[in-house]
């Protein structure tokens, strides 16, 4: 069969964002769309001839074609072999997972992670590299650039692969392996979790919701929870992917998980109540009646890492993402490790763990995870609170509660303002950043600003520096405000505000967090003139 080379024409708007390129399924059912940016990657690669590529999505509309459309692609462009989870679905981290066993040059990941699914809704392409994380902006740069001068696109007309049938099948000189999505992942689990502990947990009467939001883990997690680890039938809830997840909003949060919530109420609700995202990156931990926060959880795991197999010998240190609460500092002190403070991407935290200098990573967007991958992990993050749970035989509030007691508690919100014009978005972080100055040493009653700035990273591994990551504005007592536009919406502009305080009075522990963190979020739209410049009243989205 022939190898064609089809003439095309830029398109302006392929510029990646955090987390590569996210548009609305009819931008990628463009003509020339998708075979732009999947060639722009190509050629911006070298040495990848004969390689390996793997290739997986979240099962998202739209996922079938786009993986039809890539490896004919990979075929015409001389990769010699591709590994394909069947039916097209790999998890986020377990694509990471098999790029990194199988030694791959790199792979494609296809998600708009916790974006909508749907004819009309979100889809979005990213390329990891051959550690398995998501490409650094050198590459996405790269890729960009490609975007904007390319003339031709290379594709394998004719011939085509069952990406339903498991086994070996071939596009012109081209192997294609479809593996099964969840085998070399769940080997990675059982050999960083002490699975007799937690089926012995299970096996006490412990019970749990996992619900899987009609995204790519619900295979996942019947796999590793129901059959491996004993937990009932049922545990697993929402558990079949959809193209259109369900109609739902696969982001696991107290607003779109609402049902996971309303089951995790009363005094008969389960002892742990889990969540992920579109595309198995994120999570959200919830105790009987009781919410715990990315950034606590972060902070929890890491002090109990040790109890896990995989961490037996401890952690080389502990990173998050700037706008994370500074819970995870205070372990990382404790245990004598540094604490890395970074941009936000997960592409940030490659370079540290593949320098030995992490071991746990976090981000308050609900994303958490350690090196075993080079991407955040929801059933990750799931398992090692089994674990904690199974060693400790507590409650979860119990042992939140306890790690307060021990270390302080961070109280913290974030707040997105959703679906904002472009202009006025990026009119009121300039202003923002205009007023810097200004700001440094100003008093707000009993706040006095210590530190105003626009935070800017230098890489400790290879020195690259990235500017304008979010502005903070940190006050004397150590309580910050910290703005920032998201990097992973598809249409109009989401403006971020995240608000932290300390309190490490165990006895003041227990107020509502919005209501102990009141006086600061007013001073957060004082600062930025949030309702006034939006017209909004109220954020879209409280976490």
């Amino acid at each position: 069969m022939p190898i064609l080379v089809r003439p095309t024409a830029p398109f302006a708007d392929q510029k990646p964002g955090t987390s590569g390129l996210r548009k609305k399924v009819t931008v990628f059912q463009q003509p020339n769309y998708l075979e732009n940016f999947v060639q722009s990657i190509f050629d911006s690669l070298e040495g990848f001839g004969g390689q390996t590529l793997v290739l997986g999505g979240d099962g998202r509309f739209f996922n079938r074609e786009a993986v039809d459309i890539i490896l004919r692609m990979a075929a015409a462009n001389g990769f010699g072999r591709v590994l394909v989870g069947q039916r097209g679905i790999l998890s986020t981290p377990a694509a990471s997972c098999v790029i990194r066993k199988y030694r791959a040059f790199g792979g494609i990941v296809l998600s708009a992670s916790h974006n909508p699914g749907g004819p009309h809704e979100d889809f979005g392409i990213k390329y990891n590299i051959g550690a398995g994380g998501p490409a650094p902006e050198k590459v996405t740069e790269a890729i960009y650039a490609q975007s904007q001068a390319i003339g031709e696109y290379r594709i394998f007309e004719g011939g085509a692969v069952d990406i339903d049938r498991l086994g070996s099948q071939r596009l012109g000189e081209m192997a294609v392996e479809v593996i099964d999505p969840v085998a070399d992942y769940a080997g990675l689990m059982e050999e960083l979790f002490d699975f007799p502990a937690i089926r012995a947990l299970f096996a006490s009467g412990f019970r749990m919701r996992y619900d899987a939001m009609h995204a790519v883990t619900g295979p996942y997690a019947h796999a590793i929870l129901e059959d491996r680890l004993g937990a009932p039938a049922g545990t697993v809830v929402n558990g079949t992917p959809l193209p259109d997840f369900g109609g739902g909003h696969p982001d696991p949060n107290l607003v779109h998980a609402r049902d996971l919530v309303a089951a995790m109420s009363g005094a008969d609700a389960p002892d742990l109540g889990a969540a992920s995202d579109g595309d198995g990156d994120r999570n959200m931990i919830l105790g009987r009646n009781f919410y715990v926060t990315p950034s606590d959880s972060l902070a929890v795991l890491a002090a109990n890492a040790r109890l896990a197999p995989g961490y037996a010998g401890g952690l080389a240190g502990i990173a998050r993402s700037m706008p994370t609460s500074q819970a995870a500092d205070r372990v990382a002190a404790a245990l004598g490790i540094r604490c890395f403070e970074t941009p936000t991407g997960w592409k940030f935290f490659g370079n540290l763990m593949d320098a030995g200098l992490a071991t746990f990573c976090g981000e308050e967007s609900f994303g958490t995870g350690s090196n075993h991958v080079r991407e955040k992990d929801g059933l990750w993050a799931v398992l090692l609170w089994l674990n904690l749970l199974a060693a400790r035989r507590q409650q979860v509030e119990q042992i939140v509660r306890q790690h307060w007691a021990t270390y302080g508690r961070n109280y913290y919100s974030r707040h997105d303002y959703e679906a904002l014009g472009t202009a006025e978005a990026d009119g009121l972080m300039a202003d923002l950043r205009g007023s810097l100055t200004e700001l440094r040493s100003k008093r707000f009653g009993e706040y006095v600003v210590r530190l105003a700035d626009d935070f800017a990273y230098t890489d400790p591994v290879d020195g690259s520096v990235s500017m304008k990551q979010g502005i903070r504005v940190v006050f004397s007592d150590g309580s910050r405000i910290v703005y920032r536009l998201s990097g992973t919406g598809t249409e109009g502009a989401t403006l971020r505000v995240y608000v932290e305080r300390f309190e490490p009075d165990p006895a003041k522990h227990d107020q509502d967090t919005q209501v102990a963190l009141a006086g600061l979020i007013r001073l957060a739209d004082e600062i930025a003139g949030i309702a006034l410049r939006t017209g909004r009243s109220a954020p879209t989205v409280i976490t």
